[in-house]
């Protein structure tokens, strides 16, 4: 396909522009000549220019999603032509990963990262994907898309490893791993044919603030308002545990018959006890919407409503169970597949119609949700 700042040129998009805007204001911050343009605004610009969805609150491998092309977005300095940035974080996994060295943890991080790559394209529906960067030099601003391979573990080769760090290859790119950190990197290189844009960092951007009050005032943002607007389910129960014959693994449950498509996502208490209004009666259907745009109609169902199932509930298990995890049926749902995923809650947005979206939602979510007080923007 064609890059993105060709795209945003032949449509007169507002994409180049926007980034040249942000990057003269660099001054608000700091006085280096270099453009400073913080990763989030950079994400923002990019999905309201080319209308893709925003999928970085998400916690996914992929930062948008434009036309089924899983994009990663990146800013950094780089005042060479390469340079090593963030790809995925593993904190969550850490312990796990501090007991294997050398080869062998080349080959786990290379799981771990690859997993991760699986289950944003099955979330999302990604058909391809790709990296696109801003770079960052002194008064320019450098554009160029990369490809986002997964790592070919078979390839894996020239591992080298400190008390600091593992560095490994494969056939297409060089990799390294920060143990303090549990942070996997790897190296981006700019070719020939990158898009160069000169930027002139605005001596005064004070003055251009304070230009804004003569202009007519603009629309604030809409906030989402947690358990009006939106609410966190886990995907565990008490203790943060995946239990046997409960909720992902109803199925295998005792007692009746059961088949391999039954499950449920808990509603704990506490969310019903502080957001009852949030959803639709027990036992009353509504609409279930996940990313890849299909429909479900779900309801809360069992005692007090705290499970939240789909009609036919084996819906749910075929997007969760079988799409997302990866499980088998008759496969266990385990804490531990959870957190090589690196998924363990879901947040349900509420549209004004009435309607519901299910999505991934940032790892280890759901107790930071009752620690808020104030509306969080998603």
């Amino acid at each position: 396909m064609k890059s993105f700042a060709e795209i945003d040129l032949e449509n007169n998009g507002d994409y180049l522009k926007l980034l040249s805007a942000v990057s003269k204001l660099s001054g608000l911050f700091s006085e280096s000549l270099t453009p400073l343009i913080h990763y989030r605004v950079a994400e923002n610009i990019f999905c309201r220019s080319f209308q893709a969805d925003n999928l970085s609150r998400s916690d996914t491998a992929f930062d948008a999603n434009y036309k089924s092309i899983g994009v990663g977005l990146k800013t950094f300095v780089c005042n060479k032509n390469r340079s090593n940035e963030k790809i995925a974080e593993f904190n969550s996994l850490s312990s796990k990963l501090a007991n294997f060295k050398d080869e062998r943890l080349a080959l786990e991080l290379a799981k771990y990262r690859n997993e991760r790559i699986n289950l944003a394209q099955n979330l999302y529906g990604i058909e391809q994907s790709l990296y696109h960067i801003v770079a960052r030099r002194e008064k320019e601003l450098i554009l160029f898309e990369s490809d986002y391979k997964a790592i070919d573990i078979n390839s894996i080769k020239n591992v080298r490893s400190t008390s600091a760090s593992l560095r490994f290859n494969d056939d297409y790119h060089s990799y390294s791993y920060n143990h303090s950190k549990s942070t996997l990197f790897r190296e981006f290189i700019i070719p020939n044919n990158a898009f160069k844009m000169p930027v002139d960092i605005i001596d005064d951007p004070y003055k251009v603030i304070l230009d804004i009050f003569n202009q007519p005032k603009l629309p604030q943002k809409t906030q989402l308002v947690k358990g009006v607007d939106f609410v966190i389910l886990p995907l565990y129960g008490r203790g943060k545990e995946v239990f046997p014959k409960s909720g992902l693994n109803q199925w295998n449950a005792r007692g009746r018959e059961r088949n391999f498509g039954e499950m449920y996502i808990p509603v704990p208490s506490n969310i019903r006890k502080n957001f009852g209004n949030f959803f639709p009666d027990k036992g009353v259907s509504f609409d279930l919407q996940v990313p890849t745009g299909e429909v479900f109609s779900a309801s809360l169902c069992q005692d007090g409503g705290k499970a939240l199932m789909t009609n036919p509930n084996k819906e749910l298990a075929d997007w969760l169970l079988r799409r997302l995890l990866k499980l088998e049926e008759g496969e266990l749902a385990t804490t531990e597949k959870l957190d090589d995923l690196h998924i363990n809650s879901v947040i349900i947005t509420k549209k004004e119609d009435g309607k519901f979206l299910i999505d991934k939602a940032k790892f280890d979510s759901y107790e930071s949700f009752f620690d808020e007080d104030e509306a969080e923007e998603f």
